[in-house]
């Protein structure tokens, strides 16, 4: 980056407070922060040379530094619940350039929409910057039949004839803001203030990626979209945590008369622990359940194992530190709602394909396999992979 020339900056407003949904830019989706998600989307962008965070919140500068944000600390007149976008961005520019950025283009993100498409981010900076734009903004294409509720609560129709209902061919699309991001020329959003001004062109991106999160039901089907869409990657992590049951097994056991379990495993996955073994990545089980099976298949595996642990995280956070392995350096495979608490400290949050529901919700992967079915194998290739 070149802080004497002139820079396109991306800048991703993140305040602290939240009424409908508590912290939530810091909530997580496919496992990352929000503000974190936003920081990722922009900095893969094509053209944007700095990735800036306002923010009045010490947690949200934390993790948005981690990411790889500059972060600007917003005051307390600019972090209420009436304080417009447009009053941070001009702070944020105020900073930047009194620490002697000088700023051409700004590329202003919501970290609320968690799918921030970095491709028609790149083609809208572009615009603006080959002057064939003064601002760009996100929208997806509708054919939409819009209608408002007029006196007495009769409906009216908005952007078409309610007595004519012409075919989806025969008409013109409208294009429906999306807030993901705006781009456009910093002198001139400091004459008017405003994201909108001179000439306007259209990003347009897939309806999927048009959800903004501003309630509790939004953030779930994030959630559930982030596992749908995003392509599988690599894990580069420096260890695996696993629970067992549900993972290395089909969460399913057979009870002998003697009340003894026997468990089925798959030899898949035996393999890959011993490939991990050999590249040298320290492997944990870490099971709730007190059984024989558990220990005999973590020896025969030549894993330790930790296993009658109730707290998950207090004893992932232990045996981290005594290992010398940062949290967020960590794989952690599970299934079940008691593997939340150590799945939410870990950088790799990971599910097995049938994992409940809300464990799916937080994985920052859901694996295509389900547990004792190749899950520990497939989740190791994508650590070697990487």
């Amino acid at each position: 980056m070149d802080e004497h020339g002139p820079l396109t900056v991306a800048i991703i407003p993140a305040r602290g407070g939240s009424k409908q949904v508590p912290r939530k830019n810091l909530q997580r989706v496919g496992g990352l922060p929000l503000v974190a998600r936003a920081v990722g989307a922009a900095a893969t962008a094509a053209g944007i040379d700095l990735v800036v965070v306002s923010t009045d919140d010490d947690e949200i500068a934390t993790v948005a530094a981690a990411a790889g944000a500059r972060v600007v600390r917003r005051p307390a007149e600019l972090s209420g619940d009436t304080a417009t976008s447009e009053s941070a961005l001009l702070h944020a520019l105020d900073e930047l350039e009194t620490a002697g950025l000088r700023v051409e283009t700004v590329a202003f993100l919501q970290a609320t929409s968690p799918f921030i498409p970095s491709e028609a981010l790149s083609a809208a900076v572009d615009e603006v910057r080959a002057d064939r734009a003064d601002s760009v903004f996100s929208a997806h294409e509708t054919y939409g039949f819009l209608w408002r509720e007029g006196e007495e609560r009769s409906a009216e129709a908005v952007n078409h004839e309610a007595d004519r209902r012409p075919r989806r061919q025969d008409r013109e699309p409208h294009y429906l803001e999306t807030g993901a991001f705006y781009v456009f020329r910093a002198e001139g959003f400091r004459t008017h203030r405003h994201r909108f001004f001179g000439r306007i062109r259209i990003a347009a991106v897939p309806e999927w990626t048009a959800i903004e999160i501003d309630d509790a039901e939004q953030l779930r089907i994030a959630r559930a979209l982030a596992h749908l869409y995003e392509s599988p990657q690599p894990i580069p992590v420096h260890a695996v945590v696993t629970d067992f049951d549900g993972v290395h097994t089909d969460d399913t056991a057979i009870i002998d008369a003697d009340g003894g379990e026997r468990v089925r495993v798959s030899r898949e996955d035996g393999m890959g622990v011993a490939l991990l073994r050999r590249a040298g990545i320290p492997l944990l089980i870490l099971s709730t359940e007190v059984n024989p099976v558990v220990r005999a298949r973590a020896t025969k595996l030549r894993v330790p194992v930790l296993h009658g642990i109730d707290d998950k995280e207090t004893a992932l956070r232990d045996w981290a530190r005594e290992n010398e392995v940062a949290l967020a350096d960590i794989a952690y495979l599970g299934n079940d709602v008691n593997d939340l608490p150590a799945m939410r400290i870990v950088g790799w949050p990971v599910a097995v394909a049938d994992a409940h529901p809300l464990v799916r919700e937080e994985a920052r992967v859901v694996l295509r396999r389900r547990g004792g079915d190749g899950a520990v194998r497939e989740l190791i290739e994508r650590v070697l992979s990487s």
